[in-house]
């Protein structure tokens, strides 16, 4: 194991609120995984060399390594030890990531073209997602996601307008200001300011027809079918990010990685 593996592996877990340690334990090899610092097919640390790393338990290693070999990210061999897969599973909605990421993919051509970004009052839908009460100023950012020339999903985007937030946070949020930063999703720079600790979060998904404005954006019928993404995501324990994407089937499918 290389030396920046170790040193990215013994960053000690901070437990944060609705987060398992064997969930951080998990994400923390995961990403060490992903980004090759633990290479296809090489060995693991043993469950003691990695509870003395992160400064956990055997037991919350052993529960995150069951569910890495259970989410195809890594294999056993009997009497050897783990191993990284020798090919990893796509990311699926399994993550908090960006929509336009997690409907591009590596080969595919996606740009994410703004409808609109504002400041508006928080509806009685928006305000507990973003954990505000309802009237309070909101940024709404709106975007239509479009692969190869052709429109696949309408995404709206909401965090609080709060004095607190970094003057570089309300510079990118900012509808005047948001031009200047080309084609990205509202997670996409939220995820690239620095000290922005993201997370836990969740994803629920549902069914629906895409109505008659959403309609002309993706091209579609107002009857048509649409799966429906509501993103929730927390920024230091609290509601901070909430986001709903209307996915058309012409996108094709979305992977998700489930664990027991």
């Amino acid at each position: 194991m290389s030396d920046n593996a170790v040193k990215f592996l013994s960053r000690p877990i901070t437990p944060q609120p609705g987060l398992p340690l064997r969930v951080a334990a998990y994400s923390r090899i995961a990403e060490a995984i992903r980004t090759k610092l633990l290479p296809p097919g090489s060995l693991l640390p043993t469950e003691t060399e990695l509870g003395v790393m992160m400064d956990v338990s055997r037991t919350v290693i052993r529960e995150a390594l069951m569910l890495l070999e259970e989410d195809g990210l890594t294999r056993a061999r009997r009497g050897v030890g783990r191993f990284v897969a020798d090919s990893l599973p796509r990311i699926g909605i399994e993550r908090i990531r960006p929509f336009d990421q997690l409907l591009g993919g590596a080969e595919q051509n996606l740009q994410v073209r703004r409808v609109a970004a504002e400041r508006q009052p928080a509806s009685e839908f928006v305000a507990p997602g973003v954990g505000v009460e309802p009237d309070v100023d909101c940024w709404l950012w709106e975007s239509v996601l479009i692969r190869d020339g052709e429109p696949i999903a309408h995404l709206q985007e909401h965090i609080p307008a709060t004095p607190e937030d970094t003057p570089e946070l309300t510079a990118a949020v900012d509808g005047p200001a948001s031009s200047s930063l080309g084609a990205s999703t509202l997670l996409e720079v939220l995820s690239g300011l620095p000290g922005q600790q993201l997370g836990p979060g969740e994803c629920e998904i549902s069914l629906s027809t895409v109505g008659p404005s959403r309609a002309k954006l993706l091209a579609l019928r107002p009857s048509d079918p649409v799966l429906v993404l509501t993103q929730y995501v927390r920024r230091a324990g609290s509601p901070y990010y909430l986001a709903k994407c209307l996915v058309a089937a012409k996108a094709g499918h979305l992977s998700v990685i489930q664990s027991s």
